[in-house]
């Protein structure tokens, strides 16, 4: 058993699910990710680099996983803006990494020391174009661990950044946790294409697949260019549809154990629906009330923020009277709800965005 904060569990799972590479940049309420690679990763032969801002740091994340590492980067609020091109980036040139959002206050400088859960459309637009994304929001110090070697496995098989969603609260609060002596860890298939056979964005390497990295000899060509399968650029409309439906498909073809989602007694005319530290208070709100009136009410945390999976939604709240997303901004994953219970239910939003977390008392006086 271990007294661990959010951040260092957060750490601790990339270290385990073998992230040897961890560039970043001092932000609070990030920073303890940092020290902590920064002590751990020389110990088992990994690199750390603090890195003169954001913008270098995801680009030399990028370079450290197209050369075949696992690599990670931790930040918040403005650092995580400072991000998004290079985020963009990694997902055109398909290299897998992950990047850790521990949000805070905002826009601009904002609530440094302060909760906050209003990045989640940052997450999923922040970068341009039509692009996919994995955004996954750990609500516990143990599932900081957890979701991070989750988080490591899924951009190792899609080959993309993914975004782990924590929050200043999740970052900074500690639990008495056990963590797993061993975990699993995702490897690509090794690669059976000859050097002269082997395209890295061929139909066959898309996800699941095995795709070479630098220093292994294979053509590998990376830009931010949209391109052919042998990576260089192009103007041809067919190729150019191409590969953004194949940058889609990462996602539509594995919506379904790609979305996590936690819940209880859905058959209940009311549900709660929150996610992050949000959903602790939301949990415990649903006990009191169950407690003070008898009455079972349903519960339903989502873990895994992005893709969004409307249809799973949908018949998970089919049964619904009342809907009530609990989050700590001005009602972001709202309206994503709304489109999923459409006109069936009546849908209440309890908000907060003042640095400070939701409260079950405040809950409550809606229930």
């Amino acid at each position: 058993m271990q007294l661990l904060s959010g951040n260092e569990a957060t750490a601790l799972g990339a270290l385990k699910a073998g992230v040897r590479f961890f560039a970043g940049y001092p932000i609070t309420p990030s920073t303890e990710i940092a020290e902590v690679m920064a002590e751990e990763l020389p110990k088992v032969g990994g690199i750390f680099i603090q890195m003169e801002d954001e913008i270098a740091s995801i680009c030399a994340v990028i370079g450290a996983g197209a050369s075949g590492m696992r690599a990670m980067t931790a930040t918040s609020g403005p650092g995580f803006s400072l991000m998004q091109e290079g985020i963009g980036y990694a997902v055109m040139a398909e290299v897998p990494c992950i990047i850790v959002n521990v949000q805070r206050g905002g826009p601009a400088t904002g609530l440094p020391t302060k909760v906050s859960q209003a990045d989640v459309m940052a997450a999923r637009w922040g970068t341009h174009g039509d692009h996919p994304i994995v955004a996954l929001a750990p609500y516990s110090v143990l599932e900081s661990f957890e979701l991070t070697v989750k988080a490591v496995e899924f951009s190792l098989r899609l080959r993309m950044p993914v975004i782990i969603l924590s929050d200043e609260i999740i970052g900074h609060m500690r639990e008495v946790v056990k963590l797993p002596e061993e975990v699993t860890i995702y490897s690509p298939p090794p690669l059976t294409k000859s050097r002269d056979e082997y395209y890295h964005y061929d139909d066959d390497t898309n996800f699941d697949a095995p795709y070479a990295h630098f220093g292994q000899g294979y053509r590998i060509h990376l830009t931010g260019l949209t391109h052919r399968k042998d990576g260089f650029p192009t103007n041809d409309p067919k190729i150019i549809k191409w590969k953004l439906d194949r940058l889609l498909e990462k996602i539509t073809k594995n919506r379904e154990w790609l979305h996590l989602v936690d819940y209880q007694d859905l058959d209940s005319d009311t549900v709660i629906v929150s996610y992050g530290s949000s959903a602790r208070s939301a949990l415990e709100a649903k006990f009191e009330y169950e407690q003070r009136h008898n009455k079972k009410i349903g519960f339903l945390r989502l873990i895994t923020i992005w893709p969004f999976h409307y249809q799973k939604l949908q018949s998970l709240l089919k049964n619904a009277k009342r809907v009530i997303v609990v989050e700590m901004n001005q009602g972001q994953m709202t309206r994503e709800i709304s489109r999923v219970i459409k006109h069936n239910a009546e849908l209440i939003n309890v908000n907060r965005y003042d640095g400070e977390l939701i409260t079950p008392e405040e809950i409550l006086a809606v229930l």
